[in-house]
């Protein structure tokens, strides 16, 4: 049987006129809850005022999935039109912004306990879910997927301006991200109980205000029946939504299968999993990655390919070989969403025209 996927989006709310940020969000979700009472289930407010996070239903069908993925984001861009405000799925603000904390009781608990990294924390990211039977099988997916992930990092990177600044990488989104001290890549587990047991121990700490906050690069979600691939960026297109979604799900199928079959994971120190990860952030699909089967460093377009090869199986069984091989080859020629960013400061020459012609993108 095919596994089902999800997908949650953060967008950033930006002015229509200006492209700064702009703390909106609950007059957003409150003006869906007036006009689009159907999307309710859709749109939630994340940490900051200036995003708006959407949520697919579980697909089985990529065709559906990206077709759904369309509908919200112009469904989204709609809701803040009214607004005066727009939706631009980059990773960070390319603009100077000062974050405006969401109201709730859980975001005052994080900016008391974490400070400037709360308060800094406006980035947005695309987490995947992808369907498995038990937490047994789920953890032995989450112990077999730990060196290709910072591939799809590389794939998704859509974050290389911060504050105003080129910040010399492609994904600063996920530098930013690993401030939080339980994100990041993570050892062997092993079994589900040796898991929960992790994340026991981890809340227990105090520094945790509980298991929604265990921001491992992929975990088993506290909510639904699925390992959460949470490590990449916002992608600038749909379209690199759903390559990373359908390569996500042919990672859990194949670790699953192997699984099944009695073949062990690979061991690869945390540490080397955390340089990839620098690495991916840094190069996006534009310079050299470290391949997972050596972690030493080969050109980006290997890795991609040899990601491809390790899932081919998977995707050809699920019907996806041919449109994710397509997809790749698009992304490797045109290149990651920080890569277009940077070509569209270099021919509009100013930042507020670059969010106006990704917030464009966003909307379709």
């Amino acid at each position: 049987m095919v596994r089902s996927v999800g997908v949650e989006e953060e967008l950033l709310l930006v002015d229509v006129s200006s492209g700064e940020p702009r703390a909106l969000a609950t007059a957003v979700l409150a003006a869906v809850s007036r006009e689009a009472p159907e999307d309710e289930d859709v749109f939630e407010q994340e940490l900051h005022r200036q995003q708006l996070e959407f949520a697919t239903r579980p697909q089985t069908d990529m065709g559906e999935l990206a077709r759904e993925i369309d509908r919200h984001r112009a469904r989204a861009a709609g809701h803040a039109e009214r607004l005066g405000a727009t939706v631009v799925a980059l990773g960070t603000s390319p603009l100077p912004v000062s974050p405006s904390l969401g109201f709730g009781e859980r975001y005052r608990w994080l900016e008391e306990h974490f400070g400037l990294t709360t308060q800094e924390q406006l980035t947005c990211g695309c987490h995947v879910h992808v369907s498995v039977a038990s937490d047994e099988e789920g953890v032995a997916v989450l112990d077999r997927i730990r060196p290709w992930l910072a591939v799809l990092l590389a794939l998704s990177a859509n974050s290389p301006f911060w504050q105003g600044r080129d910040s010399g990488y492609s994904s600063y989104r996920s530098r930013v991200w690993g401030r939080w001290p339980s994100a990041g890549p993570v050892e062997v587990f092993g079994s589900a109980d040796r898991y929960h047991a992790q994340v026991r121990d981890m809340v227990g700490t105090g520094a945790l205000l509980d298991e929604g906050m265990v921001y491992f690069d992929a975990r088993l979600s506290h909510t639904y029946p699925t390992v959460e691939i949470r490590i990449a960026d916002v992608c600038l297109d749909a379209s690199t939504s759903v390559l990373v979604a359908t390569l996500a799900r042919a990672l859990v199928e194949t670790a699953a299968r192997r699984w099944r079959a009695g073949e062990p994971p690979s061991r690869q120190r945390v540490e080397l999993l955390r340089l990839a990860s620098w690495r991916a952030a840094r190069s996006g699909v534009e310079g050299g990655l470290l391949h997972p089967a050596t972690m030493r460093p080969a050109p980006a377009e290997t890795v991609v390919r040899a990601l491809f090869d390790h899932v081919r199986d998977a995707l050809e069984d699920s019907g996806d070989a041919l449109s994710a091989q397509e997809a790749l080859e698009a992304l490797l020629r045109t290149g990651s969403g920080a890569r277009v960013q940077r070509e569209l400061l270099t021919r509009t020459g100013d930042l507020r025209s670059t969010v106006a012609a990704c917030a464009r993108r966003t909307s379709g």
